[in-house]
């Protein structure tokens, strides 16, 4: 086992939690497909066939990009958030609608759909960890910073709000602390924040007061989420999915009922995504649970410590906004599986089904390799190579 290590370089932790995960996810989303089935046809073995190419395909991207030098992806930073902004714009106007959301862009020839705030996400933290370090000599500059720091980060968040609220309240958080760990002046974080909350609440309004312009189409099931989390409403058809949900992590109890005998991921709407840890520990059990939630933390301390031992600040910068993004996306999830916080469309990385989710989870975790096998070729963990990294 230790010969096929010496291929996979970096951090041998991270690709073996990585592999279980994908191993993990192979099985437990063939098993909580049953609610797609009956709302949009097809079978288990198509869903899992389809599944497990995103996995392959994840893995291999994974593979490739952990070769390659991380100076690269600095460098290409600005390509991908401009890429990222024209196919965020495309994806408003020509993308494929799915629950009222249009966030999908299909792919020519093969057909299969593709999340562009997916690409966005890890767009944005590379290129905010690239210009902290480039513009750092420029931080007292209000123009450099609002248009360098600033624009991308409210022009993103902008473009994926309309469709998904929770991704860019996320991703604008992580931005803000990338911002703060930088040593950008409190004066400008605090300006922006204002001038991002003064710009949020000019679309608020123009939403609010011109309805029939279809600014933000999702303002409503947003609205109606929130007040179904906190307020008095208690109509049980509204509530069901998270009602569900609660009952599907109940009926698991310690040691869960077994795998593919759940039956509340046949009445959770998205079982096998933004439910998916509800589901998870109705079969698995709290027991099993409490172990993904350990080995989500062993990931990110991993992804921490590699990026505090990196040689550049643009390489730490990054290390810290995946590992954030990955954490935060994992602690949404469960947090709505568990009706802390109203039910939003987050998905569990490297679990969950979802192709542009799967693969730029993997292309994010071999970034964070590639920065790591600077300092540890071999991917193995001896004492020599962990005194020369603490």
């Amino acid at each position: 086992m230790k010969k096929y290590f010496t291929y996979l370089q970096g951090d041998t932790v991270i690709w073996v939690i990585t592999m279980l995960f994908l191993a993990t996810s192979i099985v437990s989303v063939y098993s909580f497909v049953p609610i797609l089935i009956k709302t949009e046809g097809g079978t288990p073995t198509s869903y899992l066939i389809k599944h497990t190419f995103y996995i392959i395909l994840g893995f291999f991207a994974m593979y490739w990009v952990h070769k390659q030098d991380p100076k690269y992806i600095g460098k290409l930073s600005l390509f991908l958030i401009l890429f990222s902004i024209a196919l965020m714009i495309f994806t408003f106007f020509f993308g494929v609608r799915i629950n009222d959301a249009s966030r999908w862009v299909r792919v020519p020839i093969i057909g299969l759909t593709f999340q562009s705030s997916d690409l966005a996400k890890f767009a944005l933290v590379v290129y905010t960890a690239r210009q902290l370090v480039v513009r750092e000599p420029f931080f007292n500059d209000w123009k450099q910073v609002l248009i360098h720091l600033g624009l991308p980060l409210f022009l993103i968040c902008a473009l994926i709000a309309k469709d998904n609220f929770s991704t860019a309240v996320i991703l604008f958080t992580i931005c803000f602390l990338l911002f703060f760990i930088g040593r950008v002046p409190f004066t400008k974080l605090f300006g922006l924040l204002g001038i991002g909350g003064i710009l949020g609440g000019l679309v608020i309004l123009l939403n609010l007061t011109f309805p029939t312009l279809g600014i933000l189409p999702r303002w409503e099931t947003w609205m109606n989420r929130f007040f179904r989390a906190y307020g008095e409403e208690t109509d049980t058809i509204a509530n069901a999915q998270a009602m569900n949900a609660e009952l599907a992590i109940h009926n698991g109890g310690y040691f869960g009922v077994g795998i593919g005998d759940g039956k509340l991921k046949q009445f959770i709407p998205e079982a096998y995504a933004d439910f998916y840890f509800a589901s998870f520990i109705e079969e698995f059990g709290l027991i099993v649970a409490f172990l993904l939630i350990f080995l989500y933390s062993i990931l990110f301390y991993r992804i921490l410590r590699i990026g505090l031992n990196a040689e550049k600040l643009f390489e730490t910068y990054v290390c810290i906004g995946i590992g954030l993004l990955i954490l935060s996306q994992a602690i949404v999830n469960m947090m709505v599986c568990t009706r802390i916080i109203p039910v939003t469309g987050q998905n569990m990385p490297l679990l969950a089904m979802g192709g542009s989710a799967m693969i730029m989870s993997c292309i994010s975790l071999g970034v964070v390799l590639s920065i790591a096998r600077k300092k540890n070729p071999k991917g193995i963990i001896t004492e020599e190579n962990k005194t020369k990294t603490d």
